[in-house]
């Protein structure tokens, strides 16, 4: 009776996330296509609702770009609205950002690793790089710092990895 209920829950979810994934992989193949006036009308009623995926490719289309007047500021805001929801892509691109000092006063490539590393943790392959190589230019203390950081994050947002 559990199994059966469980089934049940599972498969009205899915039922429920299918168009809304549907139609933002249709805005993604606008965006793909060029058309990114369309893409980021689509876009953006996902994201005012929380979307992780649609906030990290409005992220993308401010850093870019595409449709939109390139803007480090707002890229970087929808990157960390995406990331706190645990989004990859979108952790790896704060790190970016903060690697470089896009859109703020200074790099700080202490939260560059903290991102860099919560991403590797969500299974962006290139986070792993990314790490690698940003450990090259950092001190000890700031890699142990970073790693303090990590671990306050990694508890909430990926509970079981």
């Amino acid at each position: 009776m559990t199994q059966a209920i469980h089934g049940l829950i599972l498969a009205g979810v899915m039922a429920l996330a299918t168009p809304v994934h549907a139609e933002i992989e249709d805005a993604r193949d606008l965006m793909e296509a060029g058309q990114f006036e369309e893409a980021m009308q689509a876009f953006l009623p996902f994201a005012r609702s929380g979307n992780a995926d649609a906030e990290e490719l409005i992220g993308v289309m401010y850093a870019l770009g595409l449709g939109v007047e390139a803007d480090p500021e707002r890229a970087f805001e929808w990157y960390l609205r995406s990331s706190m929801k645990g989004h990859p892509g979108a952790q790896s691109g704060l790190g970016w950002y903060y690697e470089l000092g896009l859109g703020m006063p200074a790099p700080d490539l202490v939260r560059a690793y903290l991102w860099y590393g919560l991403s590797s943790i969500g299974g962006d392959p290139d986070a792993v790089i990314s790490l690698e190589e940003i450990q090259k230019r950092m001190t000890s203390d700031e890699i142990d710092r970073a790693k303090i950081l990590i671990n306050d994050y990694k508890p909430w947002m990926y509970p079981f990895r």
